[in-house]
């Protein structure tokens, strides 16, 4: 079985980690590549959506991302135990009408000891916000505090 590092138990600075490498993998919009950070038979919820398997998940992830248009992701670490992580995130994107959207949400996440995800669960809003509503644009900067996203 293929290791993800940072593997549980998590500290604060592995979670960080962790929490990390999961934004920037979404930000790339790339399915197969986001899905190799769950099992084989990962279970996820997501919204009102069920899935099971790595299969399920790249193909969930391919459709969102044909229809979440320049999406761009931040989260941050809520609190870690043992093998699980609480995240908080928000991130935005536009239709094909061009509609600019915010989506609020939480997840839990439950690790395997070799640090794939096996259990994702989440919950999310979304919000119309105008273009100058805007605040996130692409990944995070290097200089920006990567630990906070703003409150708003």
């Amino acid at each position: 079985m293929t290791s993800r590092p940072p593997l549980p138990p998590f500290d604060r600075e592995s979670a960080l980690k962790k929490v990390r490498a999961a934004e920037d993998a979404w930000n790339t919009r790339d399915p197969e590549h986001v899905a190799l950070a769950y099992t084989e038979d990962t279970v996820w919820r997501n919204r009102d959506t069920f899935l099971t398997g790595r299969a399920e998940v790249t193909a969930f992830l391919r459709e969102k991302w044909s229809r979440e248009l320049d999406y761009a992701l931040r989260k941050e670490l809520w609190s870690f135990q043992d093998d699980r992580i609480a995240v908080r995130f928000q991130y935005e994107f536009h239709d094909a009408t061009g509609q600019w959207w915010r989506g609020y949400g939480n997840e839990l996440w439950e690790f395997t000891g070799e640090g794939l995800m096996r259990r994702r669960e989440a919950s999310i809003n979304d919000v119309r916000i105008s273009e100058a509503e805007r605040r996130i644009f692409g990944p995070r900067p290097a200089e920006e505090d990567r630990s906070l996203i703003p409150v708003r």
